[in-house]
């Protein structure tokens, strides 16, 4: 069958609608009819060529739609179903076995890679027969996809997909590491550097965890605005304002005892780690090609101070999507606040907006006739 997809041709160059042949499915693969995608600043990163990915591609990574034909051997997921899209596992290495899924052995070659399997074939095809790389086996540019069971979550029929995309990686990146990852105990302090989506997810799940102290760092003062909105306790432009000096001031000078960066700016970077308190935790989240340096010594083993790494917020997003959606239900989650809605076919716009900061999370609606009956505003 046939494909409506917005491919990159190759790094730097913006996506062009292209109709190609998608392949068989395999006896683990689903095929899935898209209804929307979140737009991921690893999809702009990847089209860039940060990532290196190889190309042509039809990138996207936070899909949401409905099951349209199973595989021979899968076994939890049936036509109709509703599904949010995550990344590819084996399910079988030490570290999908221990409940650590985003670091899977096979990570790289399940999603990175272009998507060849095993016998050689690819999801998405030319009319000639040249294949087009997928990226994290989900591909969700794309009206059509093939997709591993293993990257599918499972939601209710009643929950509305247009809006769901993001769960599966950005806003679950945020949530995962501040639950999974930092763990605060409750009352503590925790400053989140940068307010997009993984931020704000962040900021979000650390006022469910019960940090009495949440401070959100950007230089755009309407982002900071909504920041306040979803949880912040405080706020600094650090265009404007010292960094360090609203930082002493509002911990009385002992600094906080978590930091996240979701910027990838080096500067920024090492504030969030040079603003810890002693025994403070820090996790640099960005996909971004700028290094941190900082004295191990003096930076970290005299104050006790810990940099982990987190991919994906460390967490199983079979577990982590509908957690969040129970969340939203009741109101400690509110992530349709950071949402705008945009039509496929503007998706070089969509991604434009991302990457200047004009939405936070643009959403995709790759099928306009789902729920055409409760109409969204498009920003275009």
């Amino acid at each position: 069958m046939k494909t409506r997809v917005a491919i990159v041709n190759s790094a730097n160059e913006n996506y062009e609608m292209e109709e190609l042949k998608l392949g068989e499915i395999h006896p683990n693969e689903v095929l899935v009819k898209m209804v929307a995608s979140g737009i991921c600043q690893s999809d702009e990163g990847m089209r860039l060529g940060v990532g290196e990915v190889p190309m042509p591609i039809v990138l996207g990574h936070e899909g949401a739609g409905i099951v349209e034909k199973v595989g021979s051997g899968v076994k939890d997921f049936k036509v109709g179903d509703q599904v949010v899209m995550a990344y590819n596992y084996c399910g079988t290495c030490d570290s999908c076995r221990t409940g650590l899924p985003s670091s899977c052995e096979q990570f790289n070659e399940l999603n990175l890679t272009g998507g060849a399997r095993d016998d050689g074939s690819y999801t998405f095809y030319r009319e000639d027969g040249t294949p087009v790389y997928n990226f994290l086996h989900q591909s969700s540019f794309s009206t059509y996809t093939i997709s591993s069971e293993n990257n599918l979550i499972k939601v209710d029929p009643d929950v509305d997909l247009r809006m769901l995309g993001p769960l599966g990686c950005g806003l679950m990146t945020g949530f995962g590491t501040v639950v999974t990852a930092l763990k605060p105990e409750t009352f503590s302090s925790i400053a989140i550097f940068g307010t997009g989506a993984v931020g704000l997810g962040a900021l979000m799940t650390a006022k469910i965890e019960g940090c009495s102290t949440i401070i959100a760092v950007d230089i755009h003062d309407e982002r900071l605005e909504l920041a306040k909105e979803l949880g912040a306790t405080h706020t600094i432009n650090s265009k404007t304002e010292d960094l360090h000096e609203q930082i002493a001031e509002i911990t009385h000078g002992v600094g906080v005892n978590y930091t996240i960066d979701t910027t990838g700016v080096s500067e920024v970077m090492e504030a969030s780690l040079k603003v810890l308190a002693k025994g403070g935790k820090s996790a640099p989240l960005a996909v971004s090609p700028n290094s941190l340096s900082f004295n191990p010594y003096m930076d970290l083993v005299m104050k006790r101070r810990q940099l982990v790494g987190v991919i994906m917020g460390d967490i199983v997003p079979q577990l982590a999507v509908p957690k969040l959606i129970e969340y939203y239900k009741e109101e400690k989650f509110p992530f349709d606040k950071i949402l705008k809605y945009y039509r496929f076919s503007d998706i070089n716009e969509a991604a434009k907006d991302s990457t200047t900061g004009k939405s936070i999370k643009p959403i995709l609606i790759i099928d306009e006739e789902y729920r055409k009956d409760e109409p969204i505003e498009y920003v275009r």
